[in-house]
């Protein structure tokens, strides 16, 4: 028991310490390894085993690809495309900002992406027309965790490496009616809101502007469709299209937009990096602390205990669900993911649960933990983006909790929402 103190104490104390997560993770190993007598190569053995994988070279590149299309200015034409089905009704501007972050997540990936770039075009235009401002920043905020459920969501492939090798392509599939549920139900306390506060109804867009718009915003919108075209066709590995989606990302960019300069290349590239690096970093140190984990039987121990409060399918589902949403409001997603998946997911297997369909529970409900203080990393650049403090703006955000709450919900209470579409190709 010792062991696991140490290893649990150890890595909660340098959290206390604000000591970055990799960090964290990488000196609670070691702590835990010398206590035990075991040879410090362990650890850095453990370290560097996990990144020999082909499978995760898909994430610098969809990084890669989600930064171009922000530098061409694609968010800026989803926003245009998602006015011209939206922007008409009442509160139109918070339903355009919905569509767009479902559609850029979709290219992205990153909530935080999504926040900074959506977000730097439409809070500034729904404030000058009227809608309060920590209204906007809230539907900014919660709607882009859209884009972590959505293909191509890198986020989805850290699970698919935590959970033993779950199947990417069934993943990205899996995930995409979760993520338009999660527009959908945001789209209800966003239009309530609206009609009680009586913000504005925006002009409908002419016809010809509209098919303009329509068709300026294809180029940018065929990246998805080449992404998980390719890869349910069989045509590429999930690794092999994101490097298909840079190559297209980056010739719309220079080619056909025309919006990038070298110097946002460079950017680009820098950012690419930088992301890269610090999420290769988490998987090896999250590899090493999950291997002690594993060594010491914590995962064994916690499922007997979960498993002893209840043997209902679906009152360990809520414990489950209860437990990450808790866990994602101080730490960040995905080292959660590293750290929970081979904890919980024996669990929900034992009890007929599929591992892709856990998967997007888990990505859905860590994914409110990124909007949620005091370590919501998507609430913060939001409010940052929107120019509010954070306290400002939690009234606001309720609502629209309570919307990915029920979204989460249906979810996990009706597999069917995540695994129809995978069961129309894999039967």
């Amino acid at each position: 028991m010792t062991p696991v103190l140490i290893l649990l104490g150890s890595f909660i104390g340098l959290l206390l310490l604000r000591v970055p997560i990799s960090l964290t993770l990488a000196l609670s190993s070691f702590f835990t390894v010398f206590y035990l007598g075991l040879p410090p190569m362990v650890v850095l053995q453990k370290l560097c085993d996990p990144l020999d994988n082909f499978s995760l070279m898909a994430i610098p590149f969809f990084v890669l690809a989600g930064q171009l299309m922000t530098e061409a200015g694609i968010a800026r034409r989803l926003v245009d495309v998602s006015n011209v089905f939206v922007g008409h009704i009442r509160g139109g501007l918070a339903l355009a900002n919905i569509v767009a972050s479902m559609l850029f997540g979709g290219m992205s990936g990153s909530s935080v992406a999504d926040t900074a770039s959506i977000g730097s075009i439409m809070i500034p235009e729904m404030v000058r027309k009227g809608y309060d401002r920590d209204y906007s920043i809230a539907v900014t905020v919660t709607s882009s965790t859209e884009g972590l459920v959505i293909p191509p969501s890198h986020n989805a492939i850290i699970y698919s490496f935590a959970a033993g090798g779950v199947s990417i392509a069934k993943l990205f599939l899996a995930g995409a009616i979760p993520g338009i549920l999660i527009g959908l139900c945001l789209m209800i306390p966003a239009y309530i809101i609206a009609v009680k506060r009586g913000y504005p109804i925006n002009p409908r867009v002419g016809r010809k502007e509209a098919i303009r718009i329509i068709l300026d915003s294809v180029w940018g919108l065929l990246t998805i469709v080449i992404i998980l075209g390719g890869v349910l066709s069989g045509i590429f590995t999930a690794t092999e299209s994101s490097v298909a989606a840079v190559v297209y990302a980056f010739f719309i960019a220079v080619f056909v937009y025309k919006e990038i300069t070298f110097k946002g290349i460079l950017k680009v590239l820098r950012e690419t990096v930088t992301t890269t690096a610090i999420v290769m970093f988490l998987i090896a140190s999250a590899s090493s602390f999950g291997w002690l984990l594993s060594y010491l039987k914590v995962p064994d121990m916690i499922a007997t205990a979960i498993v002893s409060i209840s043997s209902n399918k679906y009152v360990i589902l809520l414990i489950i669900n209860v437990v990450l949403l808790l866990l994602g409001m101080i730490m960040d997603m995905a080292p959660l993911i590293l750290i929970t998946t081979p904890i919980f997911l024996p669990v929900v297997t034992r009890f007929g649960v599929d591992p892709v369909h856990f998967g997007i529970i888990m990505m859905m409900n860590l994914g409110i933990g990124l909007c949620t203080p005091p370590v919501g990393n998507t609430l913060f650049v939001g409010c940052v983006v929107g120019k509010m403090k954070m306290e400002e703006v939690m009234k606001a955000m309720f609502p629209f909790y309570a919307a990915m709450v029920g979204a989460l919900m249906l979810v996990t209470y009706v597999p069917a929402i995540a695994m129809w579409l995978p069961s129309l190709l894999w039967r």
